[in-house]
Parts: C-alpha cells; structure tokens; sequence
C-alpha cells in the first residue's frame, strides 16, 4: 500500500489516502507542541514511540470489540486506518485531578476523583478547544444524540479497560482524550491513543511519562516515552 495525496496534517500526524478509498495512511511525526501549538519542539524517535504504543493499545481495545479505525501497522512511523468522518469533539476522561481542571475548579492537584469526570471540547485550535457540553453540540450539528450516548458508553468502557491495563504494569492512566467518527456508518475510536494524549504516572513514584515532561520543561520526555513502551510490550 501507498501513500497518495495528503489529506489533512495535525499537529503530530499526517493523513494519506491510498489506492484503496476505504484505508488511509497515518503518519506519526517527530513534532510536538504543547499550549494550543504555541510551544513547539522535534522530538527525535517521538513519532515511532507514539506509533509503536498507539498499536498496542488499539490492538488490544479491539480484543474487547471496542471498535477502532487502526487496521494495522505499516512501518516504524505509520499505521493503515480506516477513512473516517471525524466528529469535531475531543473526549476527556479524568481519573485523577490534574492538569486544567485543578485551574477551572477548586480540586486538589493528583486528588483520585470519587467518580470519573467525563469532558467534551470542540475541536478548534482557533477558540482554543473550548468546552462544550452535549447540548452545544447538538446546537452546533457536531453529532446526534445517538452518537454522545455511544461516545459515552465507549468512553467508559475504554477506560476501564486501560486503567486495568495499566495497573497491572505499574501504571496510572490519569487521564486521556478520545477522538471518534463514523466509518460506513459505525461510530470508531480514532486518532490515537499514546503519552501525546494520555497522562501516565509510575503507580510508586507518580513519575510523569507523558507529554507533561515537554510541557512543563521537565525533561526525559523520550525515555518516558520509551518507559511506557517497554512496559505495555511486555
């Protein structure tokens, strides 16, 4: 399978179509930005990391018949997915208070939350990814009411599943954020799933292994990358 005409590039990924109109090719890049883009850098090995760990995890949701856009991996960098059309929202799990939210609202910073907070953002890099809730969204035409009780329902089952992946592998999944579309009329996990849009804590140390490490200059960011990965492949 080849790469063809690029149809869209992100922050981190580029997007190809193929000889075939149903697969696309996903490409991960060495880019990462942080701050709505405002703080970039190149991370050397970044997109293989992200690649490499995407593909398990996406793997191993479709073991338990979560559907997904990933068909399988292509090369180092890149995976073949199924073309979708994406729903503009960005779905946020929070496990654990951190990050924006102990900014929004009077949590203390790594409090474990009573019950899973459940977030929605519109996916515009322009307002900033701003939060919505269901009813902007249908106002807006960004989905059915169908489709937020899917995205809800998968979100929660995701999570379980990834929490309980984690653990296991001396890991807190702290929070994360989803993306979905509709492939032939079947609503799908897109994106990815890696430490770009996951938080990931050591279970002991409450080491970060995510992208925080770039965000908050705190350094190591590919060795806690790599950490992850030789944790989850093992």
């Amino acid at each position: 399978m080849e790469k063809k005409e690029l149809l869209c590039e992100g922050k981190a990924k580029r997007l190809f179509s193929t000889e075939d109109p149903d697969l696309a090719i996903l490409e991960f890049k060495d880019d990462t930005t942080a701050f709505d883009g405002s703080k970039k850098a190149e991370i050397a090995g970044k997109g293989e990391l992200n690649c490499s760990i995407s593909t398990i995890l996406m793997d191993y949701l479709e073991s338990y018949h979560v559907p997904t856009h990933f068909v399988k991996r292509l090369s180092p960098t890149e995976q073949i997915v199924k073309v979708v059309d994406t729903i503009p929202i960005e779905v946020v799990m929070r496990n654990i208070a951190t990050g924006s939210l102990v900014k929004r609202l009077p949590f203390e910073d790594g409090k474990q939350l009573t019950y899973p907070i459940f977030e929605l953002s519109l996916k515009n890099d322009e307002l900033g990814d701003p939060l919505i809730n269901e009813y902007h969204a249908y106002a807006l035409d960004l989905c059915t009411q169908e489709d937020i009780r899917i995205m809800f329902r998968m979100t929660a089952k995701i999570n379980a599943i990834l929490r309980s992946f984690f653990e296991r592998r001396g890991l807190i999944l702290v929070d994360f954020k989803l993306e979905f579309g509709r492939h032939k009329n079947e609503l799908m996990l897109t994106d990815e799933i890696s430490p770009d849009s996951c938080r990931i804590w050591d279970k002991k140390t409450r080491k970060k292994l995510d992208k925080d490490r770039f965000r908050f200059d705190m350094g190591g960011m590919e060795q806690a990358y790599q950490e992850v990965l030789d944790r989850i492949g093992n």
